[in-house]
C-alpha cells in the first residue's frame, strides 16, 4: 500500500508534511506522539502493536511507559459498554476501510469497559448501530506504567483486505489533566477523527 502523496498542512504549531501511511505486514511497535498542545510530565512513551490472529481478530497491545503515580487510571468495573470512557484515561482505534469514508472508533478502558461507535463519515455517528461481539480487554499495572492488550473480534472489523487505522490514547494525570496521543496529529487541536490521521495500512492475513 502505497500513499507516499501526502500533502502539507498549515497548523498552529508550524508547517508540516503529513507522514506518508505506513504498511504493517507483521507485527510491529508504533510510536505514539503527544498532541503539542497537550505534553504530559508523566508519561516517557506510548507505542501499540497491532496484528491480525489467525480467526482474523485484530490484536492490540499499548504499551504506556512513565511515573505509574503521575497518571490516573479509572477504577475496575465489570467489563461491558459504557460512553464517555475518553474522558479518563483511555486506549483507543478508528478503524476504516481503506477505500470506503464510514469507519469504527473503539474504546478500552483500563477499567475493563469498552464502547464501539459507527460512523459514516467526519463524525457522523449511526446512532442504530448495535455490534455483532465484544472486544476483550486485559490490564497488567507495572512499576513504569501499564500494558493494555485489547482483541477485536472479525465481527466488528470493517469489510477490506486493507484497513486504514489511527492509533490513539488518552492519558489523565494525576492533576487531572489530560494528554492525548497519537500516529499522527492533523489539526491545531486533538482530534483522533480526521482522516488523515489513519495512517497505518494493516493488510489483512
Amino acid at each position: 500500500v502505497d500513499r507516499n502523496s501526502r500533502p502539507v498542512e498549515q497548523v498552529k504549531y508550524g508547517l508540516h508534511l503529513i507522514a506518508p501511511t505506513i504498511t504493517l505486514t507483521n507485527s510491529l511497535s508504533h510510536t505514539l506522539r503527544y498532541h503539542p498542545d497537550t505534553p504530559s510530565a508523566a508519561i516517557q512513551s506510548i507505542s501499540v502493536t497491532a496484528q491480525f490472529a489467525a480467526d482474523g481478530a485484530l490484536s492490540l497491545r499499548y504499551l504506556v511507559v512513565g511515573k505509574i503515580t503521575g497518571i490516573k487510571l479509572p477504577a475496575p468495573r465489570i467489563a461491558g459498554p459504557a460512553d464517555n470512557l475518553w474522558q479518563q484515561t483511555c486506549c483507543e482505534a478508528f478503524v476504516a476501510s481503506a477505500d470506503g469514508e464510514p469507519y469504527r472508533e473503539f474504546n478500552f478502558s483500563p477499567s475493563a469497559q469498552w464502547a464501539i461507535y459507527q460512523f459514516a463519515a467526519y463524525r457522523q455517528r449511526d446512532n442504530h448501530f448495535q455490534p455483532l461481539a465484544i472486544p476483550r480487554i486485559t490490564l497488567h499495572q507495572q512499576a513504569d506504567g501499564f500494558e493494555l492488550a485489547a482483541t477485536i473480534p472479525s465481527e466488528l472489523i470493517p469489510p477490506g483486505d486493507v484497513l486504514d487505522l489511527a492509533l490513539t490514547t488518552v492519558i489523565e494525570a494525576s492533576d487531572g489533566s489530560k494528554s492525548y496521543w497519537a500516529l499522527r496529529h492533523g489539526a491545531a487541536q486533538p482530534d483522533f477523527h480526521l482522516r488523515q490521521s489513519f495512517t497505518l495500512a494493516l493488510k489483512r492475513n
